[in-house]
């Protein structure tokens, strides 16, 4: 094996499209490394066998022999080689295999990126070259132990002399086990990658609900290991919608049905449920299972109320939902920042933890005055030809009515009557409008 730096690893790239190998060559050459091609799997081995490589990317789609097959070969005669698939089609179980078999490091769809391909190279070789080092690490603190173990109890200055080079692999190995930690993080947010892949609103929103979670976790003071904790509950947040169709992954929760909802209302469960054998994420797996309960105790899946649900698990409901509606996960349109503010200030108390709200706008600031936002009319004083000017939103999140809407009679009192059976603190904001609608009553 050749030392994994960016100026002497050797990679070999393995795909029966000539054009696909040159442009692999072209992006990665400039980076030091030495590449070898092959236009078949087979051929692929052939050249494992006479050269020394660190590092295969292979298609997935290939005559004779696929890329599944061609990595398994690979991990079963050279296991120190680091694996990439390098994938055109969206065909899970071939790709679910080569994961199997070959025990791929991480797979790459066509047509990649160029900044993100070369970063996962240099991170998988980075990755390797730690794997190493830990294992020298290893082997050298317990030769250094038997040797301690067979020194004479008399030699004290010998003992001190070993204790001290003991230390010092000690720290060394300290400083491996960080950098293991810290790939274990990168894993998951690869892993919340391949997740997003599947595009729309989902598409870097796990990311972007961490990075916030934790500093809303800093703002409020939590030790850094709750702040951790909470970091990798905003990655995996939404694992548990990894079973979701695609159909369902894009609407919004206002337009889910009756059976959709169901389904929907299951998914912190699910996250928790696969969170939980690594003991590395149980504290993660706790908060993701609540991140949907309400302040005011009418959330899933428990039904918990104010401080009984974990400071954790209120900080993420606050920052998906403020990412959520801005994204249009929630509601029929995306909102501003501003927006989706006033909706958590609005909110507060009810679905969010006031303190943990508060926390958000001291951040980013206070929601900017909408000039239409329109006044604030409890239904009892509703009259015919006011005009909604928000969407009115039911508690169940369900869209009541859409902005805009004109007033008549009959349905100011289906309002009421809801507000009587359902809502009793409804407010909605109203507008006039020159235009009259006639009583139906």
């Amino acid at each position: 094996m050749t030392d994994t730096t960016n100026t002497s690893a050797t990679l070999l790239m393995v795909d029966d499209e000539p054009s696909i190998l040159s442009a692999l060559r072209r992006l990665l050459r400039p980076a030091g490394y030495t590449i070898h091609t092959a236009e078949s799997g087979r051929a692929g081995l052939e050249l494992l066998e006479r050269e020394p490589v660190d590092l295969v990317i292979s298609d997935m789609r290939m005559p004779e022999m696929d890329g599944a097959k061609f990595l398994e070969q690979v991990r079963t005669r050279w296991p120190e080689v680091t694996r990439l698939l390098l994938t055109g089609y969206a065909d899970m179980s071939s790709t679910i295999a080569a994961i199997n078999r070959g025990e791929i490091y991480r797979y790459i769809a066509k047509p990649w990126d160029d900044n993100e391909l070369t970063l996962v190279i240099r991170d998988a070789l980075e990755r390797r070259r730690l794997q190493r080092e830990n294992a020298q690490l290893l082997a050298l603190s317990q030769q250094q132990n038997e040797a301690l173990r067979e020194l004479n109890a008399s030699l004290e200055q010998r003992v001190r002399e070993r204790t001290a080079e003991l230390e010092e692999a000690n720290s060394s190995l300290n400083v491996a086990n960080d950098k293991l930690k810290q790939n274990f993080v990168v894993s998951i947010k690869m892993f919340t990658g391949l997740m997003e892949l599947r595009g729309g609103a989902m598409a870097g929103h796990s990311r972007r609900v961490a990075d916030l979670a934790r500093r809303l976790a800093q703002q409020l003071g939590s030790e850094s290991k709750g702040v951790q904790d909470i970091f990798l509950a905003g990655l995996l947040h939404d694992i548990g919608k990894i079973g979701f169709p695609d159909a369902l992954l894009a609407r919004p929760v206002v337009r889910m049905n009756g059976e959709e909802r169901a389904l929907y209302r299951k998914h912190s469960i699910a996250g928790e449920s696969a969170l939980m054998p690594l003991d590395e994420l149980k504290e993660a797996a706790r908060l993701v299972r609540s991140h949907h309960e309400r302040f005011d105790g009418q959330g899933f899946p428990d039904g918990l109320v104010g401080l009984a649900i974990p400071l954790g698990a209120r900080i993420l409901a606050v920052a998906t939902d403020y990412d959520g509606l801005q994204q249009g996960m929630l509601a029929d349109k995306r909102l501003s920042a501003d927006e989706a503010k006033a909706m958590l200030v609005k909110s507060r108390g009810k679905r969010y933890d006031p303190q943990v709200v508060d926390a958000l706008l001291d951040m980013l600031g206070r929601p900017k005055p909408d000039p239409n936002r329109g006044q604030e009319v409890r239904p009892a004083d509703l009259q015919p030809g006011m005009i909604l000017a928000r969407d009115l939103i039911g508690r169940d999140g369900v869209l009541l009515l859409a902005a805009d809407y004109i007033l008549d009679a009959n349905l100011i009192r289906q309002i009421q009557e809801y507000a009587r059976r359902d809502a009793p603190a409804l407010v909605l904001q109203i507008r006039m409008d020159k235009r009259v609608v006639p009583d139906e009553a």
